[in-house]
């Protein structure tokens, strides 16, 4: 694809990450054998990533500026803008060589030589009988998804477009966290942090960024600039294995401490899945820190029984609901590991996991390619293949304790900041609750939409509508 081409692509976000070389035969583990790219060089793999802060004594310009990008540096103090506790220059000089490192993904060509290899070797199940898609995900549909991945999909025009945004990695506690971070395009943009779930990893988010970062280019106002920050949950996609116990609660310390080490000493947060949990989390604890968050679905009700057969009805399809779509959390919330082996080592049934969850999340009418290319469903799948992480990200299931009898660490208490809700009730089965149910609402809650579009996934599935609603919600919350 030509850089024009690229430029205008619907997926022009990026990342930068070096996996694999063309003698190692690919990647060895999920960013065991990177590579990291600072200056015009090839840099250590994973285990030099501790002492990559002795390796910024020489550095050139281009290399020092974004590192000080990636510092949360800014210009704001000088023109009077407000900088949200953004570190002056010079401590940005100083946080860039704590192991902030620029990363650029690079697959190689072995790598893709043996999934193509694999992809053709396929042994596939007996087909089911009745309608397609009852037992979980269509083989027609899947053998045509395979086909395309083997024969037309290119992953080097995808991995282009994910060398487009700023990509970084850094040691925080021991673990090796991963993160986007794009600076908005005014001096006074607003730090904000967005968490992704599962199974949608940065991919979910990344559709989002530039309209955040870049409002004026995307039809909103320069004055809702952010800065936006996307870290890699440990255990997903570019980020390290995560650290026994590393849970929600675990989760958000890394979050804050990644923020601190950014420079900003207040920000907002967004999060959807596990990511809300996290900015939920966030929220809670961190009240010092956090301007407000925002995250979808709709604001907590208070408990009791239902009064009417509007709210009756709800209940009752929420129940259904749990019980026809969240039988994979048991697999994932006890036995991780034993569905890992099957995952990492097959990639048609990794995509047959990924794939089912896309269509049932989403608001596509039953057809996933209503929402999402197959170009995008095969990127999202490509980043476990390429990372071997589908065993870690599953593996946040067990260390949160979903679906088994393992009790949450999570704060659970009660979110100490302004809180924004976005409901996106495109999925029938998961419609909006009865105003009725909500009439008594934290009186922190200060921002309520509805959007008849949109399901699990809102930043990749409505990433105009969800920019902004969080431009809206955070307006009033830039001056304090």
């Amino acid at each position: 694809m030509a850089l024009e081409s690229i430029a205008r692509s619907p997926w022009n976000w990026l990342v930068r990450a070096r996996l694999g070389t063309e003698s190692d035969g690919g990647i060895n583990r999920h960013c065991a054998g990177a590579t990291f790219v600072e200056a015009g060089e090839r840099r250590g793999s994973q285990q030099g990533v501790a002492s990559m802060a002795d390796k910024h004594d020489k550095i050139d310009r281009r290399t020092h500026l974004k590192l000080m990008g990636a510092a949360g540096a800014a210009t704001a103090a000088s023109t009077g803008a407000m900088s949200w506790g953004v570190a002056s220059s010079a401590r940005a000089a100083i946080v860039a060589q704590r192991g902030i490192d620029p990363f650029e993904i690079h697959v190689s060509n072995d790598e893709l030589k043996d999934l193509r290899q694999r992809l053709a070797m396929t042994r596939w199940p007996a087909d089911t009988p009745g309608e397609a898609w009852a037992y979980g995900t269509d083989r027609a549909y899947l053998e045509g998804l395979i086909a395309y991945w083997r024969d037309q999909y290119d992953w080097r025009v995808h991995e282009a477009e994910l060398n487009a945004l700023d990509h970084y990695t850094t040691t925080i506690e021991g673990q090796l966290i991963h993160f986007v971070h794009q600076k908005g395009r005014a001096t006074s943009s607003l730090p904000l942090l967005m968490t992704h779930g599962w199974p949608g990893t940065i991919w979910e988010i990344l559709p989002s960024v530039r309209a955040l970062s870049d409002p004026a280019a995307h039809g909103g106002a320069a004055t809702d600039s952010f800065d936006v920050v996307v870290p890699s949950i440990p255990g997903f996609g570019f980020s390290g294995e995560p650290a026994e116990g590393t849970d929600v609660a675990r989760t958000a310390e890394l979050w804050a401490e990644l923020m601190e080490k950014l420079g900003y000493r207040r920000f907002g947060a967004y999060g959807s899945d596990w990511g809300a949990a996290v900015t939920r989390e966030l929220g809670a604890r961190f009240p010092d820190r956090l301007i407000g968050i925002h995250t979808p679905g709709r604001p907590p009700r208070k408990q009791r029984d239902p009064e009417t057969d509007q709210e009756r009805d709800y209940l009752e399809r929420t129940e259904l609901w749990s019980v026809d779509e969240t039988g994979y959390q048991r697999i994932q919330g006890t036995k991780p590991q034993t569905l890992a082996y099957g995952l990492t080592d097959s990639p048609v049934g990794l995509a047959a996991w990924i794939t089912e969850k896309l269509r049932s999340w989403s608001d596509c009418d039953g057809d996933v390619e209503k929402r999402f290319s197959r170009d995008q469903i095969l990127t999202l799948i490509s980043i476990y293949w390429h990372t071997r992480t589908i065993g870690t990200s599953v593996r946040y299931y067990h260390a949160n304790g979903l679906g088994s009898s393992r009790k949450w660490r999570g704060s659970r208490g009660p979110v100490r900041v302004p809180q924004g809700y976005a409901q996106f009730v495109g999925i029938p089965a998961r419609s909006r609750a009865p105003r009725s149910f909500l009439r008594e609402r934290p009186a922190n809650v200060t921002h309520w939409s509805v959007f008849e579009t949109g399901g699990h996934f809102p930043a990749i599935e409505e990433p105009q509508l969800l920019a902004g609603d969080l431009r809206k919600f955070f307006r009033p919350l830039r001056a304090q």
